[in-house]
This record gives structure tokens, C-alpha cells and sequence, in this order.
């Protein structure tokens, strides 16, 4: 069986486990066998469930950033403000996941009671995160990009609780929720170059690094 194939098998069915049962309850064996797979073909692509995790949340990096036509920003939105290209990213990303809600849902509970769960999950949003930025033409590397990618991995699971039960086609209250979140991150990325005015510990590196931390453009990318 080429790699590929076993690695998209044992995924799927892995998916579909953690649709219907907890993470913590996920037995290899289980995955292993609802993927017709050998116990030790899994172990050759996978070191764990949270390995499968993280490979998820991989392949939908890659839906979001490579997915034809649907993974190119509208032309009309290359001169608008970061906040609207982030957007149209987000709910792209949204889309890639919705054939996998439940999956997502179960995640989500587990997170609540299992703190080592949540901190991996975090650092894999993250990640995706910084993608995401990327895809949107924000700034994603070094210290600034890093907390950009932080802060919108939290607004981004924030507009995910409501977007687990959001049932309208439309998805109308996910992109309130989203531009909601969005919104609040803007109102902090103001918030914080207006403090940077008056630390005195920041002013001389914005006279250094102004364009690179705090540009003036106004479709300049957030800075969280």
C-alpha cells in the first residue's frame, strides 16, 4: 500500500472515531483496524493519535493554501485592509473543516478537561495560524508574527464554538462571530501601538523597527 494511500486511510478513520468517541478513548488498535491497516503499518505512519491530530490539522493547512481557485483571495480584496483578508482566509478554512464538524466538536471537549490535550492543540493552531497569516499577506515570521499567530488562534477558536452550531448553509452567524473577533483584534493592535508611544522600553525600538512593528499604513497587517 503506498504511503499516501495508508496515511489518507488511517486519517479518515481516525476522524471518523474521534466524530463518534473522546479523544483519550481512541485506541490505536481501533484506528487500525476500522483502516483495514496492520498495527504495525500505523506505527510506520503514525507515533500516536495526537500525531494523527496534528497531521489533520496539516491536511487542512493544505486544503486552505492549495485548493484551486477556492484558495485564491478575490483580486478585488488585495488592496483591502488586513481584517477583510483574514477573513475570506478564515472562512475558507472554516469550509475545509466542515466535513469534519463532529470531529472537530469532540476536540473541542476533550480540550476542557484535558490541559496537556489543549497546550499540543494550541501549538498546532498556532502553526496553522501563522499559515493562515501568510496566505492572507500578513507578516507571520519572528517575534511579531509570532504573537499575531497567538492571539488569532484564540479569536479564531472563539468563532469556532459558534461555528459548531451553526447550521444555516450560509453560515451567517459564524461570519458575525469571526468578524466580530476580528474586529477585537484591530481595536488591540491600536491599543498597543498607542502604548508603545508611552513604554519606555518600546520607543526606541520603534524608532528602529516603526515599519516593522507598528506600520502606518492603514491596510497594515494586525499586530496582536
Amino acid at each position: 500500500m503506498a504511503d499516501a494511500q495508508a496515511r489518507e486511510k488511517i486519517l479518515g478513520a481516525f476522524l471518523t472515531l474521534l466524530a463518534e468517541k473522546r479523544f483519550e478513548r481512541i485506541e490505536l488498535s481501533e484506528v487500525a483496524q476500522l483502516a483495514n491497516v496492520s498495527l504495525g503499518d500505523l506505527r510506520g505512519e503514525f507515533g500516536s493519535t495526537f500525531d494523527m491530530v496534528a497531521s489533520f490539522f496539516r491536511e487542512t493547512d493544505k486544503k486552505v493554501l492549495s485548493g484551486g481557485e477556492s484558495s485564491k483571495l478575490d483580486p478585488e480584496l488585495a488592496d483591502q485592509p488586513a481584517r477583510d483578508r483574514l477573513f475570506e482566509v478564515l472562512m475558507r478554512r472554516f469550509e475545509a473543516l466542515s466535513p469534519h464538524r463532529e470531529a472537530v466538536r469532540s476536540l473541542y471537549k476533550s480540550a476542557r478537561t484535558n490541559p496537556q490535550l489543549a497546550m499540543g492543540l494550541n501549538k498546532l493552531a498556532v502553526r496553522s495560524q501563522q499559515w493562515m497569516l501568510s496566505s492572507a499577506g500578513v507578516g507571520s515570521s519572528g517575534l511579531i508574527g509570532g504573537m499575531r499567530a497567538q492571539a488569532l488562534a484564540g479569536f479564531f477558536a472563539r468563532a469556532t464554538q459558534t461555528w459548531l452550531d451553526d447550521e444555516d448553509p450560509g453560515l451567517a452567524r459564524t461570519m458575525a462571530s469571526l468578524d466580530r473577533q476580528l474586529a477585537t483584534a484591530e481595536r488591540l493592535a491600536g491599543f498597543a501601538k498607542e502604548m508603545c508611544r508611552f513604554l519606555p522600553r518600546c520607543a526606541p525600538r520603534r524608532s528602529r523597527r516603526d515599519e516593522a512593528a507598528f506600520p502606518e499604513d492603514p491596510n497594515a497587517p494586525l499586530a496582536v
